[in-house]
């Protein structure tokens, strides 16, 4: 008995056979289909990348405890679990979060594993003077990210070729051998998108002049350059399809398919300019970003060319895997093997400090905080890391010890209080839809029987997750009890829904785009621009905005739905009579 599973990273479900797409583009995504069961009802559940990656060790949801962040000593490990049951499972991976402070603990939990550099700003090839060391790692990515880029001149030096190439060799080495399981993890298709030459050829992409690299905000680009990323997407899925044909290929070759189970998955998805968002985590965890393609041949039930209409989630891949393996699940898993019938009918799915979601496949509710604050909001761990960087001292200063949770084994772990942002869920606000009259969610609806029903089932799923009590009062719902109509928010928070949902302007739309593309806190110095902006956006002069970062400019805030489209329409308006500017007119002294 074998396994291999082929992650990808923010791969559409939108854009790939079967689910839609075109099959002559994307041969290899139709291929499998014929070889697998689809699931049609698949949800992601903690995000983004490295959360959902905790999943795939401990088949348990995590959002709701701690933000993005390692394994815990606490944690179960399905690649662990299964070393220890003898059975050699290997990791081959471009994903450079695995390699930093937040990551750090989860490849050692696999027998062996290799990993290949040059993704997204990865820190990699060392070329003085390109980057200010003194910058933080985010601000220096995309100065790293074309120097990476320069060493990977030829189709065999891409990363994702490199990656794949070791996959490859994995199965080759060990075709003849039993009990094994492969996690070949691309990085692909998430930004920056950069594909092979060929790749990129076929898409007409040029290079030196292509937006590939959407920033996380509502899109204020011109339509060109949303063309520009989604092209460039596209080109890199193409390479993503034809990675898949090599391990289909090599299955083939080898006669795996007898007994050797076959997973294609991916973390989450991303937005390329739908509803007028790019990327993933500042929008609500709309079904372009949670409902995922996922692909499993399962030699033993023999399933392919089938669609599955259950509900299911990122937490019961490990559980299948286990299952497969003849091993038993812990009973801090939540997570149930796909073989299972039936499967549970909901799937509960965020990003800490964020909306806290559920679906039972036709309706989705995204409950928001409850108050503009957001709080109280708490990480709790053992290992206090975040993506790239340690915990802060101010931030530790005032831990205390939590009382175990059911999955801790008895241990108690530092509740470290979290800064709430008032570019939260709340400003987004409450949302409720139906997916079987409206599966773009383009119209969120109220309707207070559905909403109280969906409010108990996510109610049921966070008490079962065993989440914190802070939670519960952070989204006012009732830790114990009954929920009821009076902890409701659909109706309330549905104008405050709707101005979200338009789109923000294009920056070549506003006369007065230099003034809102200047920082924030110099342009307020000019008081013509801080009485403009006090009138529109009180709270960016009156507050002390402590948790915006310097280069933060109105456009970006807008991006960030902290500033709604009439707002910021208003604001250009006003700007542009205050400054008396006109189409020619220059931006404010820098």
């Amino acid at each position: 008995m074998r396994a291999i599973v082929l992650m990808f990273d923010s791969l559409n479900r939108r854009m790939i056979p079967p689910y839609a797409g075109d099959a002559s583009r994307f041969p290899n995504f139709a291929r499998l289909a014929k070889h697998t069961v689809a699931f049609e009802n698949f949800y992601a559940g903690s995000m983004p990348c490295m959360p959902a990656r905790r999943e795939m060790h401990t088949a348990r949801t995590n959002f709701l405890h701690r933000s993005w962040g390692p394994l815990e000593p606490f944690d179960d490990s399905v690649p662990e679990m299964l070393g220890r049951a003898g059975v050699h499972t290997h990791l081959a991976s471009d994903h450079q979060h695995y390699w930093e402070d937040g990551g750090a603990t989860y490849h050692t939990r696999y027998s062996t594993w290799e990993f290949f550099r040059g993704q997204e700003g990865d820190p990699w090839k060392g070329a003085v003077g390109t980057t200010d060391p003194r910058q933080n790692p985010i601000a220096r990515m995309r100065t790293q990210d074309q120097v990476n880029r320069s060493y990977m001149a030829t189709e065999a030096d891409h990363v994702q070729t490199r990656t794949v190439d070791a996959g490859i060799e994995f199965i080759e080495t060990n075709a003849d051998a039993d009990r094994w399981m492969l996690q070949l993890e691309l990085f692909d298709p998430h930004e920056p998108f950069f594909a092979a030459e060929r790749f990129r050829e076929r898409g007409g992409i040029t290079d030196g002049e292509t937006f590939d690299w959407p920033p996380y905000r509502h899109v204020t680009e011109a339509e060109t350059e949303v063309g520009q990323a989604r092209e460039s997407y596209l080109a890199l899925l193409e390479m993503c399809d034809y990675s898949l044909g090599r391990v289909l290929d090599a299955m083939d070759e080898h006669g795996l398919w007898d007994d050797t189970m076959l997973i294609v998955n991916t973390d989450h998805g991303y937005m390329l300019g739908e509803r007028g968002w790019w990327a993933k985590s500042t929008q609500p965890w709309y079904n372009e970003l949670v409902h995922l393609p996922m692909f499993l041949w399962d030699p033993r039930t023999q399933r392919r060319g089938e669609r599955d209409e259950r509900v299911a989630r990122t937490i019961d891949i490990p559980a299948t895997l286990l299952d497969f393996f003849e091993l038993e699940a812990t009973p801090d898993m939540e997570g149930r093997s796909l073989t299972d019938v039936p499967q549970p009918q909901t799937a509960l799915f965020g990003k800490h400090g964020d909306h806290v979601n559920i679906t039972d496949g036709r309706y989705v509710y995204m409950r928001s905080a409850a108050t503009a604050e957001g709080a109280p909001l708490e990480e709790f761990t053992l290992i206090p890391t975040h993506m790239r960087w340690r915990f802060s001292p101010d931030e530790l200063r005032d831990w205390e010890p939590a009382e175990p949770f059911s999955f801790t084994k008895g241990l108690r772990t530092m509740r470290v209080a979290v800064a709430t942002s008032w570019l939260g869920s709340w400003q987004q606000g409450t949302q409720l839809f139906d997916l079987a009259t409206d599966p773009d969610q383009g119209d969120p609806i109220v309707d207070e029987d559905v909403e109280l029903r969906m409010a108990s089932l996510l109610v049921e799923a966070m008490r079962r997750n065993d989440a914190p009590s802070s939670q519960f009062e952070r989204l006012g719902l009732p830790a114990d009890g009954p929920v009821t109509t009076e902890h409701l928010l659909a109706r309330a928070h549905r104008n405050r829904v709707l101005a979200q949902t338009d789109p923000r302007p294009r920056t070549d739309e506003c006369v007065a785009a230099d003034v809102l593309e200047t920082p924030l806190l110099q342009a307020l110095q000019d008081p013509r621009v801080r009485d403009v902006v006090r009138r529109h956006a009180p709270g960016l002069v009156d507050s002390e905005l402590v948790e915006l970062p310097p280069a933060a400019t109105l456009m970006s805030i807008a991006g960030r739905a902290g500033i709604g489209r009439e707002a910021l329409l208003a604001l250009d308006r006003d700007l542009t009579a205050a400054l008396d500017l006109d189409d020619t007119s220059a931006a404010l002294p820098r």
